[in-house]
């Protein structure tokens, strides 16, 4: 009885550790995604701000040519 009882605590214990690495794994590559989410999203909105500043640059341009701009 009592060795059953060893057993399956064993059991049960092993499982239990097992169980909490596999969840730390799987939050970690969960967070790790995040990551990776928040550095594209990053990277797209550097994009679109250089497009706008290179299209404020040309308008900029076309105005000066247009009309006389003091500084």
């Amino acid at each position: 009885s009592s060795q059953v009882t060893l057993a399956a605590s064993i059991i049960i214990s092993s499982f239990t550790v097992w169980g909490v690495h596999y969840l730390q794994k799987q939050e970690h590559e969960t967070m790790y995604q995040g990551v990776l989410r928040d550095d594209e999203r990053r990277r797209r909105k550097m994009k679109e701000r250089q497009e706008d500043l290179l299209k404020s640059q040309q308008k900029r341009e076309v105005y000066e040519r247009v009309q006389h701009v003091e500084t």
